[in-house]
């Protein structure tokens, strides 16, 4: 798990150094810099999203997830946890949720998580996850200076996630399909263009209850995989 581990070091030293800069920077940088993630994470779930080679899975998957996730109260219990982190850690960022919430998002549903994973999991060089590394860091120091200490506590979900996935890979062996890996990489997509939406502050796009849709797209590829539209 070098990969994962190097991620991690890179998304907390990175965010240190955007909180330092938070107190430097004017409000006008720290604006354009989000207006400038906004951008390249809407670019960046587009050109995920049209990878898919079906796109009925993806439909009724973000529909049935997306359903799943609001009954579950995904965002409500999401939010009271990071309330509670928050006191524990007696910090007064009144966006401390949002941060570990946008960054976690924009960290682990690319494909480079997904691959990169996989591919050290397999035995594999963490090339990928290296390369993702430096792109996180630099995520990172503009995300915290704008969104604060939140950003770092996402590199929990991250180590979670990442390494759970390269794990899961070991155990597996080679039989993980390329089909798969693409159409997760496609609904996460989706969910980084919805992203993408709120931290242009275009629209409120409830993101964190359309997570389970990423299980129901593996579900309904292993059941109906033929079916490709």
């Amino acid at each position: 798990m070098l990969g994962t581990i190097v991620n991690v070091l890179a998304v907390l030293v990175g965010g240190s150094l955007g909180l330092i800069l938070n107190k430097r920077l004017p409000e006008r940088f720290v604006k354009i810099f989000f207006q400038i993630i906004g951008l390249f994470t809407l670019f960046l779930g587009i050109s995920m999203a049209l990878k898919t080679s079906h796109v009925m899975h993806m439909i009724i998957a973000l529909v049935t997830g997306g359903l799943i996730g609001e009954g579950l109260g995904i965002d409500r219990w999401f939010e009271r946890w990071g309330n509670i982190l928050k006191k524990k850690i007696k910090t007064g960022n009144e966006r401390f949720t949002e941060g570990l919430l946008t960054a976690f998002l924009l960290y682990c549903m690319g494909s480079l998580t997904i691959l990169g994973a996989i591919e050290e999991g397999m035995g594999g060089s963490p090339r990928l996850l290296l390369i993702k590394s430096l792109m996180d860091g630099v995520s990172s120091i503009a995300l915290a200076s704008g969104l604060g200490i939140g950003v770092l506590f996402s590199a929990v979900p991250l180590l979670i996630y990442q390494g759970g996935l390269t794990l899961l890979t070991m155990g597996l062996g080679d039989f993980v399909p390329q089909l798969f890996i693409t159409e997760l990489s496609a609904v996460g997509g989706v969910l980084l263009i919805g992203l993408g939406i709120n931290i242009l502050e275009i629209k409120k796009i409830n993101v964190m209850n359309m997570l389970p849709a990423l299980v129901m797209i593996i579900l309904l590829l292993w059941l109906i995989p033929d079916f490709a539209f």
